[in-house]
């Protein structure tokens, strides 16, 4: 089987305990205008291109014999100043967990690997495998908990830690802000405070939308005794879309809600 990843971040300390190897995989049901890893919203090969620095000699745009290429349009090869590069990756769960397993000596008896995203668990089945292959491993999930009951429970509990997102309480709001319903995360987050699976909680800070009292102390009732980690708004994630060709939707959103 084979998945779609857009990076791998070894030697990492902020997700999970020890030393750890982080694999990002491609897609995300969720469309949160703050999101700081637009290229983990869609499941397919995209172009990042540094618009900024591009002398636009024109040299990319001529017709090229690559195959790698023709998807694009362009050469990805040809850049004087190496602007331009795929992100996306597909690999096979054997190579993943190849790649992953050359690290372990790093990793000492608390480190191992996180699942991030995007959203692991929109290539749950992918995970699953990996997860076969590395054995006992110490391995954690970081989700926004969006995905049918079944297909969250059977990945959370092969996990040794699970951060799960929990951003906004209020369902309006979160459908505002994220473009879905927060019913079937709330559900999940039953499941997993009944599992007994070790879990943090995680809420970004988005100024005037997430940071907002009423809704940190819903989120804090909601989890349940849970630690929270509460994690710093990114203001530099809008350069992200501008390499993609995206706009970054928070910059033309409507006034933040304060209630």
């Amino acid at each position: 089987m084979t998945g779609m990843i857009f990076d791998v971040k070894e030697l990492g300390v902020h997700d999970g305990p020890g030393l750890r190897t982080t694999v990002f995989l491609k897609g995300c049901p969720l469309r949160c205008m703050w999101c700081h890893n637009p290229e983990g919203l869609t499941m397919s090969k995209q172009l990042s291109v540094r618009e900024n620095a591009c002398t636009h000699c024109g040299a990319c745009r001529k017709p090229c014999t690559h195959a790698d290429c023709r998807p694009f349009g362009r050469c990805l090869h040809i850049c004087p100043q190496g602007l331009i590069k795929v992100v996306g990756e597909e690999v096979t769960a054997r190579e993943l967990a190849d790649r992953l397993l050359r690290n372990k000596m790093f990793w000492g008896e608390k480190g191992g690997v996180t699942f991030s995203g995007g959203e692991p668990l929109l290539q749950a089945e992918f995970v699953h495998e990996v997860l076969d292959l590395l054995g006992d491993v110490h391995c954690a999930i970081e989700t926004s908990g969006y995905a049918d009951p079944d297909t969250f429970l059977s990945l959370v509990k092969r996990m040794s830690l699970v951060y799960m997102d929990l951003k906004l309480a209020d369902d309006g709001l979160h459908r505002k802000y994220t473009g879905v319903s927060n019913a079937p995360i709330l559900k999940n987050l039953e499941q997993l405070l009944a599992s007994g699976i070790p879990c943090v909680i995680r809420t970004p800070l988005i100024p005037g939308i997430t940071d907002t009292p009423s809704n940190l102390a819903a989120i804090k009732e909601l989890a349940g005794g849970l630690v929270q980690e509460l994690l710093p708004n990114n203001a530099m994630a809008g350069a992200k879309y501008e390499l993609l060709g995206l706009k970054f939707p928070l910059s033309s959103a409507s006034s933040p809600d304060t209630k």
